[in-house]
C-alpha cells in the first residue's frame, strides 16, 4: 500500500512539474508555441527594425552574412531551411532580392509570415548603367528616405502584432518609438544638409544613395548603376572626372564592403579627398558583433556629409 502511494505521489509531482514548464512557455511565447518569435530578415535595416520591435521576444536572424555585399547574395539550400522555420520572413522587394519570389514557391511552412516591406513605400526610378536592365526597374535603396524607413516598420510590426497577439501592444509601442528616433534623424539630415556650401554628392559606387539625394534636394552622381557590378566605362569616369574639375568638387565618396578602387581613381586624378558613405544594406562582421545599428550608420553618414559638402 505504501509504494502504491509513495509511486502515485511521484507521478503527481511529474504532472506538476510538467504543468509549470508548459505553463512559463507559454506565458513567455503568446500564441506562438515557442519561446521567441523566430524572424528571417535579408538586409541589416530590416534586421535592425525587427530586433528593435521584437527585443527579447523575438529571435531575429540577418539571412545575408555579415561583410557580404548585398547586391551578389545568392541563398543556399541552407538558408532555403532557416525561411522555412521561421515564423516571419522580411525582405525589402523584388528590385532588391529577385530570388524571394521563387524561394516562396518552395516554401511548406503554411504559418510562416511573409513580408514584402517595399509595400506602401513611395518608390523611384533607378538609374542603371547595365544594359540588360529592364526598363521601369526600381530603384531598391527604400530604406534611405525616411518616410520609406517609417512604412518599412509598420509592416514589420504588423506581422509581429498578427504572430503574437498577447504581446501586440509592446510590439506597437516598440515600432512608435524607432519611428520617433527616424524622424529625429530626418530633422537632423534637413537642419544640416539645408546649410551646405555644395550640393552635389560624387559617389565612386554603384546607384545607391538617390533616395536620400532627392529627399534633400541634393545632385547626385554615381560611377556605377544600381548594381555593383555594372562597371563604368572610361567614358563614364571621364565625364565624372570633368565635372569634378568644372565643379571644384573636393571630395569623392566611397561605398562600404566593395573594392573603393574607382573612388581611389577618380580621386586620383582630381587631387580629391575620400569620405566613406554607407548605404547600410551590411555591416562587417565586427560591427555586427559590437551591435551597430542602423542610426549608428547614418549619423556617421551624415557627419560625412556635412565635411564633404562643406555644410555650416
Amino acid at each position: 500500500m505504501r509504494k502504491i502511494i509513495f509511486f502515485g505521489i511521484i507521478i503527481l509531482i511529474l504532472f506538476a512539474v510538467i504543468f509549470v514548464v508548459t505553463s512559463r512557455d507559454v506565458k513567455k511565447t503568446g500564441t506562438t508555441g515557442s519561446q521567441e518569435i523566430k524572424i528571417i530578415t535579408t538586409l541589416f535595416p530590416l534586421y535592425d527594425m525587427a530586433k528593435f520591435i521584437g527585443a527579447d521576444k523575438a529571435e531575429v536572424s540577418l539571412l545575408l552574412p555579415p561583410g557580404v555585399e548585398a547586391h551578389s547574395f545568392e541563398p543556399k539550400p541552407s538558408d532555403i531551411v532557416k525561411i522555412n522555420n521561421a515564423d516571419i520572413f522580411v525582405y525589402t522587394g523584388k528590385f532588391m532580392e529577385p530570388w524571394a519570389e521563387d524561394i516562396m514557391k518552395s516554401i511548406t511552412n503554411k504559418n510562416l509570415i511573409v513580408i514584402d516591406a517595399s509595400k506602401g513605400t513611395k518608390m523611384i526610378p533607378g538609374v542603371f548603367r547595365d544594359p540588360d536592365k529592364p526598363a521601369g526597374s526600381l530603384d531598391p535603396h527604400i530604406w534611405l528616405d525616411f518616410d520609406n524607413a517609417e512604412i518599412i516598420v509598420k509592416n514589420i510590426v504588423h506581422a509581429f502584432e498578427a504572430k503574437d497577439t498577447a504581446h501586440k501592444s509592446f510590439y506597437k509601442q516598440r515600432a512608435d518609438d524607432y519611428s520617433i528616433r527616424l524622424g529625429e534623424l530626418d530633422t537632423a539630415f534637413k537642419t544640416t544638409l539645408a546649410v551646405c556650401k555644395d550640393k552635389e554628392i560624387i559617389y565612386g559606387g554603384h546607384y545607391a544613395f538617390g533616395y536620400l539625394a532627392h529627399r534633400y534636394g541634393l545632385k547626385y552622381l554615381a560611377a556605377q548603376g544600381v548594381s555593383p557590378d555594372a562597371e563604368p566605362t572610361a567614358h563614364d569616369l571621364a565625364k565624372l572626372v570633368e565635372q569634378i574639375r568644372k565643379d571644384n568638387i573636393k571630395y569623392i565618396f566611397y561605398e562600404e564592403l566593395t573594392s573603393p578602387k574607382i573612388a581611389e581613381t577618380i580621386a586620383q586624378e582630381t587631387n580629391a579627398e575620400m569620405l566613406l558613405l554607407n548605404a547600410a544594406h551590411n555591416v562587417t562582421r565586427d560591427q555586427f558583433e559590437q551591435g551597430i545599428t542602423f542610426f549608428d550608420i547614418l549619423k556617421r553618414d551624415l557627419h560625412n556629409l556635412k565635411v564633404g559638402l562643406g555644410c555650416r
